[in-house]
């Protein structure tokens, strides 16, 4: 990135930096968006995140936060380069979600979530590629290519977040903004080392984030939150209250919405608890000893940190009911006749078949009176969340059992394997990270912790209570504080 009239470079500066810098006259926008597109042209090639670029736009959206910041205007973002997943509207680009069909749906107004951004100020540099439909753990499509993790080209950056969270590694601006039903912010911040934050349920408006060419209406599918991923704990402070509120406000907490305060603000006053695996799904070695680490270093720090709790709801139980739920909201849109094959398919479903494929293929054609029945149980495991909650202040737990792994584009998604220290692993299985938090709606933060031997970035997932999405930012902040967070990968380094 080409360095500022004073000499500094602010690649992997993060948005509070970056707001600081322009505001003592050391930096201006218009420089920082081109340095942003000018980092774009030289690393995307071969990193592959950005899809869909809006340069211009950009450039006349810096040189206004410029001309507003020297008549004394002050807004959250002001001048900050940020980019888009490719599944929310931005008027004038293409909304596809990947699928070819749509290459030419181009809507004529933003996503509330962008408006949201352009209000506060935010310079849209483009936006970021995402698998077909949203439906994968890594983002590619036939439309847009390959996206490629920074840390390492022959891997994922994740999905369906990835190019959002591989842009924000590679130094493309210092915000994103994502969605996720099954980890899609928080595998990619796992996979990218950067930080996400999956709001509670409902906290984010969704309107303009539908798939095309369905027109932008208010309402919130169920399990999908749209959320902010950055390069700091801070930045999804700052990104919330730009995001978060009411559908029918033009800027989100600040017009009204209050959220509790985050339940400390020192780390040795948390009250931990530490989920290392699942009983459905081993994680690594490396995912484990990194979170097992942050817990002996919590400990030392004072922190009061359990393994073990009799409060935490029954996971088994938990990743069969997410399954069903997450299955019945993908194929929700699904063509009459495919939907007739998977009703089939789960009529031949022997009953004692308890596996979560089974699950799965239950969720595709679950009646309105079996969807009933699933969330009733939700509802039982939301009241054990409380429950919990009332003796911790958060969970810390993987964010998906392996670091990064290699490029897999076999077609049969459902019949991919996922290996987990050389042992073979249904690919879907690994989801049941994503539904822990998802399931009963609750806020997660991901932050970078670690490495593994081959380099690559592992985090830990910050799970808090309902609407106290402050508590796990805030942790997750602490974390960074204490112990650092993001580094910049070598690739982004070097120039390749």
């Amino acid at each position: 990135m080409t360095a500022s009239a004073s000499g500094a470079d602010h690649t992997y500066a993060t948005a509070r930096e970056l707001m600081a810098a322009m505001n003592a006259g050391q930096v201006s926008a218009v420089e920082l968006a081109e340095a942003a597109i000018e980092r774009i042209e030289e690393y995307d090639d071969d990193i592959n995140a950005v899809c869909a670029p809006d340069f211009d736009h950009a450039l006349e959206a810096a040189r206004a936060a410029d001309t507003a910041r020297a008549r004394g205007a002050a807004s959250p973002l002001l001048g900050v380069p940020t980019t888009v997943k490719e599944s929310f509207n931005v008027a004038g680009l293409p909304t596809t979600w990947g699928m070819p069909r749509f290459r030419d749906f181009v809507p004529t107004e933003d996503a509330v979530a962008v408006t949201r951004l352009r209000n506060a100020g935010a310079v849209i540099l483009g936006k970021t590629n995402v698998p077909f439909a949203l439906g994968d753990l890594q983002s590619y499509n036939d439309l847009y290519g390959t996206t490629n993790n920074p840390w390492d080209l022959g891997r994922t950056p994740g999905g369906s977040s990835g190019g959002s969270a591989a842009a924000l590694a590679a130094g493309y601006g210092a915000l994103s903004i994502g969605s996720d039903i099954a980890g899609s912010l928080r595998a990619p911040a796992h996979y990218c080392g950067v930080y996400a934050h999956k709001p509670s349920f409902g906290l984010v408006p969704s309107r303009g984030h539908t798939a095309p060419p369905a027109p932008p209406l208010a309402y919130d599918r169920d399990l999908t939150v749209p959320g902010p991923l950055a390069r700091s704990a801070a930045d999804l402070s700052l990104m919330l209250d730009v995001l978060a509120g009411p559908d029918d406000t033009t800027l989100g907490i600040a017009h009204g919405l209050t959220l509790p305060p985050a339940r400390h603000d020192d780390l040795a006053s948390y009250r931990v608890l530490v989920v290392d695996t699942h009983p459905l799904m081993p994680s690594a070695a490396s995912v484990r000893e990194a979170l097992d680490a942050v817990g002996d270093r919590l400990s030392a720090a004072g922190v009061s940190v359990s393994r073990h709790s009799p409060l935490l709801p029954d996971q088994v139980e938990a990743a069969r009911l997410y399954m069903r739920l997450l299955l019945s909201a993908m194929t929700a849109n699904s063509p009459a006749d495919a939907y007739e094959r998977m009703r089939e398919a789960a009529v031949r479903l022997d009953a004692e078949d308890l596996s979560l494929a089974a699950e799965r293929t239950r969720g595709a054609a679950l009646s309105h009176r079996d969807w009933l029945a699933a969330d009733t149980l939700r509802a039982v495991h939301r009241a054990r969340w409380r429950e919990l909650f009332a003796e911790f202040d958060v969970v810390l737990c993987p964010a998906m059992p392996t670091p990064a792994f290699p490029h897999d584009h076999s077609p049969d998604q459902w019949g991919r394997r996922i290996s987990v220290d050389g042992e073979d692993h249904c690919y879907a299985d690994q989801l049941v990270w994503a539904g822990i938090a998802t399931t009963p709606g609750l806020p997660a933060t991901v932050a970078p912790i670690s490495r593994s031997e081959e380099g690559l970035p592992i985090g830990v997932q910050i799970i808090g209570p309902m609407y106290e999405d402050r508590t796990p930012i805030r942790f997750a902040e602490l974390l960074e504080q204490t112990f650092g967070g993001f580094t910049s990968p070598p690739l982004a380094r070097s120039g390749g």
